[in-house]
């Protein structure tokens, strides 16, 4: 029986009218002339592309028709959104929610932007508009922890109920030390001690306002950080006994007050999983960025089982709970030897029988754990808090359990991986469980009675707004989108060019020594000044130490530091290359003369044993269509043009895209492909390329 396919991997119909050939609306002379408002009090000058792309977001507020907007850097994409969000949630009095993938354009657009705009329309407005930020729970600090309220954490778990927002604060960069804290009285990275860092943390909290992690400076590690905050579901809520004080609510009262509300997709991830409640009431959502927005969602609604993190869950119940846990632990028991044993591998038709039953098994001893941990309404202090965070644990064990249980419906995929398995994968032998596809969760749960405006420098893939209206759940017959390229400032053409070295075989699992000849060749001709983007760590770092033998020119690597210390050293000396893995395919901005050349290794097509993405490929395969061109080629495209995207960010930047990939000229889907880069002007010959590098140089 093939797997259910959900709507973003079902074959689009080839009769649909493309949506950029839907009629524009009429203009708003109000949006232009507040438009200006806003470019004149930041100091800018009007951009047409900025202009057509505010009408558009105005109209389709009025009438409620999605959006898709690709903007192209130096677009003022920001502002493009901003000012019809303002008004129209001003005037309506509809709350609009704003979400990025980043917490850079998140500082920009509640920062600077926001304000901005809010106090150049505010004249012109029925009243002056009122913002927000609003984040998960975890991100703000606790003031009952911090008054002693909660019992401590366990120091070294290895499971950790992580929140909505923990991407914005990712793990230290690969090669760093993850896993367990520092050994007795050595410091951590930067020279401070857990100690050190907790008692920075708590004298912040005692004279911030907010609460919200991102305002300490300098920052604290996950460790510490958990010392100082909770979980949404470890929160005592009404019974705390500084609810009035309370960071979390008092961000939330004020979001629900708020006429535009600045998020994260991390919090959209939430919303879409099953949890509506963690945003306000709203009728606008304005997705920045959105090109990462499905692979958000999809993280946020995976799900792991491991032993440490049912062991977790019956230590704080044991501890704070004080019941028996005898079942729970024979089932761990159990659970663990057979998980020992399954194949690191995906399961198609859900997990084996026998695993199936282990797991069940957990999941009814964690049903009764949660019946026994009921809280003592007469318990004060670490009694009542320590109930709570036992509940929490064995709860968010417990969904995953039930999830895992399930008979399976085609709606999840389901596999197993241990060290190493499918990339960084976890130090144990964990079970997954992830949506076969999240375009109905984001239709359902993030666009359902509400305008979705989304935007992104890279929407068009192939030439087509298509693949992104999939992945965001536009698909649907009844759902009415529209599509459109408002430019960029920038002359491609005249500005960069696209190189593929046609002449080189398709790359291995190992960098041949022509591609290496080639990359040092176009280095040499380049005077460095390169950013080298690779398919993996072991590519940039065999690449790297070949390159450093044979050049004169410093060859940063990522993983040498942390990576905003390596781009910050790749921008300061023009002879300096910096090459790196996926991070640097995205949101690296370095304009001028340092970054003249952007080499690309191979086309980053993702793993063949990706667990989700392959059964994806499956499903569309399955239901008649391409199941290579809308999934693997499709991620793809994106990250090519992300990275193509790292060299031209200003109107003076002049450089080269290589490709050292001779698929991307050969093969049928090149052309997909390169449809879906910046419009450079392409070129095949090796000393074409390399004439118009050294001429950069002079």
């Amino acid at each position: 029986m093939p797997p259910t396919v959900p709507a973003d991997v079902t074959p689009s119909p080839t009769t649909r009218p493309a949506p950029s050939a839907v009629p524009t609306e009429a203009t708003d002379p109000e949006i232009d002339a507040l438009l200006d408002l806003a470019v004149g009090a930041l100091g800018g000058a009007p951009r047409e592309g900025q202009k057509r792309m505010a009408q558009a977001v105005a109209a389709a507020v009025r009438t409620g028709e999605h959006l898709l907007v690709q903007a192209g850097t130096g677009t003022g994409k920001s502002l493009g959104y901003l000012v019809p969000a303002v008004r129209h949630a001003v005037t309506t009095d509809e709350r609009v929610v704003v979400s990025t993938a980043t917490l850079a354009l998140q500082r920009q657009v509640l920062t600077r932007d926001l304000p901005l705009v809010a106090d150049a329309l505010a004249p012109r407005l029925p009243r002056p508009p009122r913002i927000a930020l609003l984040k998960g729970w975890h991100n703000y600090a606790c003031r009952h922890k911090v008054e002693g309220g909660y019992p401590a954490d366990e120091g070294g778990t290895l499971f950790d109920l992580e929140p909505a927002g923990a991407a914005d604060h990712p793990a230290p960069a690969a090669g760093a030390a993850t896993v367990g804290p520092p050994a007795p009285g050595r410091t951590r990275r930067g020279g401070r001690s857990l100690a050190d860092e907790v008692r920075a943390a708590r004298a912040w909290i005692e004279e911030s306002e907010t609460g919200d992690r991102d305002e300490l400076v300098p920052g604290v590690s996950d460790r510490a950080w958990r010392q100082v905050s909770v979980t949404a579901l470890e929160c005592l809520g009404a019974r705390c006994p500084l609810l009035a004080e309370c960071f979390p609510e008092r961000a939330r009262q004020v979001a629900r007050e708020a006429d535009v509300v600045v998020t994260n997709h991390a919090m959209l991830g939430v919303a879409a999983s099953g949890s509506p409640g963690a945003l306000p009431e709203h009728d606008v959502l304005v997705v920045d960025e959105a090109h990462e927005l499905a692979d958000r969602v999809t993280a946020s609604a995976t799900v792991e089982l491991s032993v440490p993190a049912i062991e977790h869950a019956a230590r704080l119940a044991r501890r704070h709970g004080g019941v028996a846990t005898e079942a729970l632990d024979t089932a761990i028991q159990t659970f663990g030897a057979l998980v020992a044993q399954l194949p690191a591998e995906r399961y198609p038709h859900g997990l084996p029988d026998d695993a199936r039953l282990a797991v069940a098994a957990v999941r009814d001893a964690l049903r009764t754990l949660q019946s026994a941990l009921k809280p003592d309404p007469q318990a004060k202090g670490e009694a009542g808090s320590g109930v709570k965070m036992a509940q929490a644990a064995v709860l968010a064990v417990f969904e995953v359990a039930e999830r895992l249980a399930a008979d399976p419906d085609g709606h999840d995929v389901v596999w197993c991986a241990r060290a190493g398995d499918f990339g960084s994968g976890p130090a144990v032998s964990t079970l997954y469980a992830a949506p076969l596809g999240v375009a109905g969760l984001i239709r359902s749960r993030l666009l359902a009675e509400r305008t979705g405006v989304f935007t992104s420098a890279t929407l068009e893939l192939g030439g087509s707004f298509d693949p992104a209206a999939r992945s965001l759940g536009l698909a649907a017959d009844d759902v009415v989108w529209r599509g459109l390229d408002v430019g960029s400032p920038f002359d491609y053409r005249r500005q960069g060019i696209l190189y593929v070295a046609r002449h080189l075989d398709p790359p291995g699992r190992q960098a041949s020594e022509a591609h290496l000849a080639e990359l040092e060749r176009l280095v040499r001709a380049a005077g460095g000044r390169t950013l080298g983007l690779f398919s993996s760590r072991r590519a940039a770092e065999e690449a790297a130490d070949a390159l450093r033998d044979r050049l004169d020119v410093p060859i940063l690597c990522q993983g040498d530091d942390q990576l905003p210390t390596l781009v910050r050293e790749f921008a300061a000396d023009e002879e300096t290359c910096l090459f790196g893995t996926l991070s640097l395919w995205q949101g690296v901005d370095v304009p001028g003369r340092s970054l003249s050349l952007v080499v690309i290794d191979r086309i980053p097509f993702p793993r063949p044993d990706d667990p989700v993405r392959s059964a994806r490929s499956e499903a569309v395969d399955a239901a008649g269509g391409n199941g290579f061109m809308q999934v693997s080629a499709t991620h793809a495209a994106l990250l090519l043009a992300q990275g193509a995207g790292r060299l031209v960010r200003t109107t003076t930047d002049r450089g080269v895209v290589a490709v050292l990939d001779s698929r991307l000229a050969r093969a049928r889907y090149g052309t997909f492909l390169q449809r879906s880069m910046p419009a450079f002007w392409p070129t095949q010959d090796p000393a074409v390329v390399a004439a118009a590098l050294e001429r950069l140089r002079s």
